[in-house]
């Protein structure tokens, strides 16, 4: 990539990458004996492995990984939404905070032009 990467860019990337790593343990616990699902954690940790490989791809300044990653947020956002309106206000705030962050920082005047040099 011609540039600096910008700030906000970064801050997603390691958001992201932390995010597939806190992913890959809750699979890894959610199949250890005493875990809540067998059956979820191989998802999750496979989830969590895409998760971080994406969050290189958005460090290497890769637009196929922002336009993931604005996926994955935005997925995020829908299932933050069903807290907020299932009942579970504040869990639905905390899901939807981070989430709307990466979006507003993915698709910032800098990423912008980071991305499209």
């Amino acid at each position: 990539m011609a540039g600096n990467r910008p700030f906000g860019v970064t801050l997603v990337a390691i958001i992201a990458w932390l995010n597939g790593l806190w992913q890959i343990l809750v699979g890894i616990f959610s199949i250890l004996p005493g875990g809540t699902s067998i059956w979820a954690g191989p998802f999750i940790i496979v989830f969590g492995i895409l998760t971080i490989i994406v969050s290189f791809g958005l460090f290497g300044g890769r637009n196929w990984a922002r336009i993931l990653t604005a996926i994955l947020f935005a997925l995020n956002l829908l299932g933050a939404l069903t807290l907020l309106f299932g009942g579970q206000f504040w869990q639905g705030i905390g899901g939807a905070i981070l989430p709307l962050i990466g979006l507003i920082l993915l698709f910032s005047q800098k990423a912008n032009a980071f991305f499209r040099s």
